[in-house]
C-alpha cells in the first residue's frame, strides 16, 4: 500500500511560479515510478509529467514542456513539480500518482490532489 499527500497548491497570477510537493509513504520509494496529473472542471484527468524510479527518465505533456519540471528526492521520499510561467489554462486539481512497476504508465495509487488556480 502506498499513501500520497500533495501540498503546495494555491492561487496565483498568470506568469507566476509554484512548486507543488507529494509526500510518499508505505512502500519503498526508490522502486516507484511517479507522475503528476491534473483535472480541470468539466474535463477528464490528464497526464502532466512522469519520472521513473531512478529519475533518469522523465516525460511531459506538450502543454507544459519547457515550463514544468518534475523531480524526486529519494532520501526525503518526496516528489516535486516546479511550475513556471503559469497560465490560466493550468488551473486544475493536481494529483500525484505512483506505479509499482517503476515507470509512469499505468498508475496504481493516487493522492487526493492540491488545487492550483491561475488568474489572468
Amino acid at each position: 500500500q502506498v499513501h500520497l499527500v500533495e501540498s503546495g497548491g494555491g492561487l496565483v497570477q498568470a506568469g507566476a511560479s509554484l512548486n507543488v510537493s507529494c509526500e510518499v509513504s508505505g512502500s519503498s520509494f526508490r522502486t516507484l515510478g511517479l507522475a503528476w496529473a491534473r483535472q480541470a472542471p468539466g474535463k477528464e484527468r490528464e497526464f502532466v509529467a512522469g519520472i521513473n524510479r531512478n529519475g533518469e527518465s522523465t516525460d511531459y505533456a506538450d502543454s507544459v514542456k519547457g515550463r514544468f519540471t518534475i523531480s524526486r528526492d529519494n532520501a526525503k521520499k518526496i516528489l516535486y513539480l516546479q511550475m513556471n510561467d503559469l497560465k490560466p489554462e493550468d488551473t486544475a486539481l493536481y494529483y500525484c500518482a505512483a506505479s509499482m512497476r517503476g515507470t509512469y504508465g499505468a498508475m496504481d495509487y493516487w493522492g487526493l490532489g492540491t488545487q492550483v488556480t491561475v488568474l489572468s
